[in-house]
Parts: structure tokens; sequence; C-alpha cells
């Protein structure tokens, strides 16, 4: 019996030294984080809070810029841990990196993501992206801190997928003109929370100027413009797919507002001639946009 108790207590013995060093070794392994941007939301929120539109052909962006401010503002949160990378989701037709995209990606200790865009501009596939990567990098233990820029409700799932496998998820946000541009439900189950007000994106935001043509060349017909829709129509579907555009054909006779003012600013430009105010002609363009695409169809 009591060579029993012996060894039991060898055993136990043994169990805490093992225990302490683990623990020693944890407490030498440095702390990661990673930064989880929302590009969409970015945009949008920035845009509105600065520039005071959402539609990013109407402002700049220095992304460079405020990447390296997120990264020295995380390096102040999370002062004994160090950067993972920064991981930056923003949509794109067909997933095809625009150039801005490209040089984001060039960016050191940057990694861009490409969910999808569709006819209406919208992103799809970013939330699930993020979710991803946060589980993954949390469940593997490759951080224990993720700062959060978004605001849809649909990055709950994410938040409480990092959170189940020991990772701490700290929202952060830009200041809202009015009311909350962040769903109640993301706020409830972040750990923490931080807001990034106007002076923060002042150096990084700048409004355009807009486009000015002068009237260097005579008004043109209404069938010259109509011909105009109609060779941007040819050339979009080329580019962007039939199925994409083919999204397009349920709302007829209306455009989505982005795909309309994309159609507006390209005309304008092969035109040579300012659209703005001239309904008549405004009509002509859509309705040879929609012309060649009924013939598509």
């Amino acid at each position: 019996m009591t060579d029993d108790l012996a060894a039991l207590s060898a055993r136990i013995d043994r169990t805490n030294e093992l225990l302490q060093r683990m623990l020693a070794e944890v407490a030498k392994t440095p702390s990661t984080h990673a930064i989880f941007v929302d590009a969409g939301y970015l945009y949008a929120a920035a845009g509105r809070l600065v520039a005071g539109t959402e539609d990013r052909r109407a402002f700049d962006l220095d992304a460079e810029g405020l990447i390296d401010a997120f990264i020295d503002r995380a390096r102040t949160i999370f002062a004994d841990s160090r950067l993972l990378r920064v991981y930056w989701y923003d949509g794109a037709r067909r997933r095809i990196h625009t150039a801005e995209q490209q040089s984001i990606a060039e960016l050191p200790d940057v990694k861009v993501r490409l969910g999808n865009l569709n006819a209406n501009n919208q992103q799809k596939g970013v939330d699930s992206l993020i979710r991803s990567d946060l589980e993954s990098l949390a469940r593997h233990r490759a951080i224990s801190d993720a700062a959060l820029l978004g605001g849809d409700e649909d990055l709950v799932s994410a938040v409480e997928a990092a959170q189940g496998y020991g990772a701490r998820v700290h929202l952060w946000g830009i200041e809202a003109p009015e009311g909350r541009n962040q769903a109640e439900p993301l706020l409830w189950e972040v750990d923490s929370q931080r807001t990034f007000d106007l002076d923060f994106f002042k150096p990084y935001v700048s409004r355009r100027a807009a486009p000015a043509y002068e009237p260097t060349t005579a008004r043109p017909s209404r069938e010259d413009v109509r011909f105009v829709g109609a060779q941007i129509a040819a050339k979009w579907l080329a580019a962007r797919g039939r199925e994409t555009l083919g999204e397009l054909l349920p709302g007829h006779p209306y455009l989505p507002g982005s795909v309309d003012q994309d159609l507006l600013v390209e005309a304008e430009s092969l035109l040579q001639y300012s659209l703005r105010g001239q309904a008549d002609l405004r009509r002509a363009l859509r309705d040879g946009f929609w012309g060649h695409l009924r013939t598509q169809y």
C-alpha cells in the first residue's frame, strides 16, 4: 500500500513538473495579432465620413498610408505582441485584381483576399473569407488577438468561430456622421470596441474634382449617343461576361445607380461631351445600352 502511494505521488510530481515546463514555454512565446480589413466597409464608411459619399469613384483613398496607420495603432494597443500580417478583403469582378488591389497586394505584410463583385457592385463571398481565415488562424494558434475592421452582421459567425479557439476579437469601427454603421449583434459579440474618428482618416481620404468637359464639339445627336450606349454595352459584355450583365435584365428599363453612373462616365469620355442635365441624351444612352443587351439574350 505504501509503495502504491509512493508511486502515485511520484506520478503527480512528474505531471506537475511537465505542466510547469509547458507554462514556462507558453510564457516565452510572444503574442501575435493580425488585422482584418473589410475594404467595402472601409471605403463606404470613410468616404461618407470625410468626402460625404460612399461612391469610390468620387474620392481617393490612400490605402498604403491607412494600412501603415492601422499597423501603428495596433502596435500601441497590442504592445507586447507581434504582427502576423494585415488581411485586406475586397471584391472584384471574376476575382481578378484591379490595379489598385494589385498595388495593395505588393505591400509588405499584407495579404489581399478577393470575393466576387456582382453587377450592382456588391461584394459576394467576402464575409466567408474573413470567417475562414479567422477560424483557421485561431485554431492553429497563429494569433492570440484579431483586430477586425468591419460592420456587417454576417461577421458574427467569424467572431464566434475565432473566440471558440481562444482568440480575442477586437472590433474596429469608423465614426458615423449619423447613427451607426456597425450591426448591434456584432458589437455584442466582440471582446472590445474601438472607433476611429474624422481626424484619423482626413490625411488619407480626399474628394476628387468632378471631370470637366469643355463644349469644344457640337451637341451630339440622340442617334450618336444611342450608338455609344450600344458600344459600351458590347464592351462590357466582353469584359464582364454575359452572366453578370444578364442580371440587369429583370430591372429593365432601370439600371442600378452604380451601373448607370459607370455608363454615364464612360459615355462622356467617349463623346468628350457632358451629359449632365441632358435628360433626353441620357435616355438615348440607356436606350442604346439596353437595345444591345436585349439583342444578345
